[in-house]
């Protein structure tokens, strides 16, 4: 795996649309983007994420990124978005949490978010082997890669994290912007709701068609998904029947089938 580091300055667009109430040490659901009630259908088998330019706003931005493929399985991440605040030393840190599946949604996210009024709106991300985090003009090393670190210790994948700071008038030094960021981005995520994503395999086999029934049984047994039919084989009386099943059930599914319709039939995995 190579690892490239560079300094991409750039400006991002700016909005705020979210509410906090002044309470340190709170924690808000908002519902505004609810990924739990809108899961997504499926989850690649091969991750490959460009970086964009665009995404970063200061010369002083530290960005790491690493240019990877990841192979599809389960991942946590998180049930919807969440926020927590804290003040530490005068200085209020907003930390609002996200989950995203590629780079376009987390741009969208920080675009969002990003207060222009505030001293700093860092940030980070993980999207299975990679990564990418800002320190949006704090020192170098004291914002994004602490946030980073946080988010790695989680266990939560396809999430990120803008921690948006309103500076006190008291400096924090380099240890202390350290643990502010990192402390703030762990107490967010720690609490967050989860849930559990698998990807999708997508299949397919040719059955004749006094095989349906028995070939739909056990698609349905196994919760397969975008079940749909083919006549045209070439063959009479056969039909390609192709479906999605969650990646840890493949085995499973396929042994069940030649079991129920003949041990001679080949399915395909794409």
């Amino acid at each position: 795996m190579q690892i490239n580091r560079k300094l991409i300055p750039s400006k991002l667009p700016t909005s705020l649309n979210y509410h906090h109430n002044h309470n340190h040490n709170h924690i808000h659901f908002c519902n505004s983007i609810n990924l739990a009630q809108n899961p997504p259908k499926s989850v690649p088998l091969l991750v490959s994420l460009s970086i964009s330019s665009t995404f970063i706003r200061r010369k002083t931005t530290m960005v790491t990124s690493i240019n990877a493929t990841a192979t599809g399985g389960a991942f946590t991440t998180l049930a919807h978005r969440v926020t927590f605040e804290k003040e530490i030393k005068k200085s209020k840190f907003i930390a609002i949490a996200s989950p995203i599946f590629n780079e376009l949604s987390a741009q969208s996210f920080l675009s969002e978010v990003r207060d222009n009024r505030a001293s700093h709106n860092c940030w980070a991300y993980k999207i299975g082997d990679q990564y990418r985090s800002s320190d949006d003009g704090e020192p170098s090393g004291t914002a994004g890669k602490p946030m980073y670190s946080a988010i790695e210790s989680s266990g939560i994948d396809r999430v990120m994290v803008v921690v948006i700071r309103h500076f006190g008038g008291i400096k924090l030094g380099t240890g202390g912007l350290v643990r502010a960021y990192g402390g703030v981005t762990s107490e967010c995520l720690k609490n967050a709701p989860t849930r559990l994503v698998k990807s999708k395999v997508p299949m397919g086999v040719e059955v004749s068609f006094d095989l349906l029934g028995l070939l739909y049984h056990q698609l349905q047994s196994f919760q397969a998904e975008d079940v749909k039919q083919d006549y045209d084989t070439g063959k009479d009386g056969t039909t390609m029947v192709t479906f999605k099943v969650d990646f840890d059930k493949v085995e499973s599914l396929e042994d069940a089938i030649k079991g129920s319709c003949g041990r001679d039939l080949e399915l395909i995995k794409s």
